[in-house]
């Protein structure tokens, strides 16, 4: 039987939003297995993301960990079994049985038919889509009483674009990161830039591998600077500001959309 292991809000726009490791919980029957402590799991989510993805009409949040299955991972690997996927963690005190194994992936595919049924319902509305991929990413690995990662390799924002054709898409890439880039961010800009740390995943590749000329998934990476990585603390300051910024890019990037397919 497949758990709804996300939440999905529909409106009227062609605009959509993904925050697939925004969830932090976890099936019952998987903890016995867990070699991860909770606060183990949080550091590799990436909590608060859904705020940002509530700027879209119709947006889709990943409720359960990654550490349970990754909705941004090929199914091959959705489910971590070695370290090497999962950031050198041992995940598991031993191998998941099969049977739990088939349950986890039942809801893995489940979220893909949703998105896919709603996104095929968006362009057949509108004609295109646009969506905002929101991840997050930690620079304080080297611990609190170290430096950061260097700034020049770690942007506060990074925007993936190798699983799409950039050169057909150009136009509406640099409509919103000119824009995100020019937002008046505690009287600076934000460090915007492209495919520095990340060049996208599976919930980007799977829009424009079925729409290739009528969908883009832009993919946003943000450096958790708005939040102590190490700890999980927020600045909600920091987390409401940034929400603030991404919906100054929409105006134009959906009238960027509406120029590329002509419509009114």
């Amino acid at each position: 039987m497949v758990e709804k292991i996300w939440k999905l809000i529909q409106g009227d726009s062609p605009l959509m939003a993904v925050a697939p490791h925004d969830g932090h919980e976890v099936r019952d029957e998987l903890l016995p297995y867990y070699n991860l402590n909770e606060q183990e799991r949080l550091y590799e989510e990436d909590p608060f993301t859904k705020e940002w993805a509530k700027i879209a009409p119709t947006y889709l949040i990943g409720l359960h960990s990654r550490f349970e299955v990754d909705l941004n991972r090929p199914k091959d690997i959705a489910i971590y079994q070695t370290p090497e996927q999962a950031w050198g963690l041992k995940v598991w005190k031993t191998p998941l049985p099969q049977d739990i194994i088939n349950r986890t992936m039942e809801n893995y595919h489940a979220f893909y038919d949703t998105y896919l049924e709603v996104m095929q319902a968006i362009e057949s509305q509108y004609g295109y889509i646009v969506v905002l991929d929101i991840h997050t990413y930690n620079h304080r690995r080297d611990g609190a009483d170290m430096p950061p990662a260097p700034p020049i390799d770690n942007p506060e924002i990074n925007i993936g674009t190798s699983n799409m054709d950039s050169t057909y898409w150009r136009d509406i890439l640099d409509t919103f990161t000119q824009d995100l880039r020019r937002y008046n961010y505690m009287g600076r800009q934000l460090d915007v830039r492209e495919d520095v740390r990340w060049r996208g995943g599976p919930i980007s590749w799977f829009v424009h591998e079925h729409f290739p000329r009528t969908g883009i998934s832009i993919n946003i990476e943000v450096k958790k600077f708005f939040m102590d990585e190490l700890t999980g603390e927020p600045d909600w300051e920091q987390i409401n500001l940034l929400k603030k910024a991404f919906e100054s890019t929409l105006p134009n990037l959906l009238d960027a959309m509406k120029t590329k397919f002509g419509k009114s």
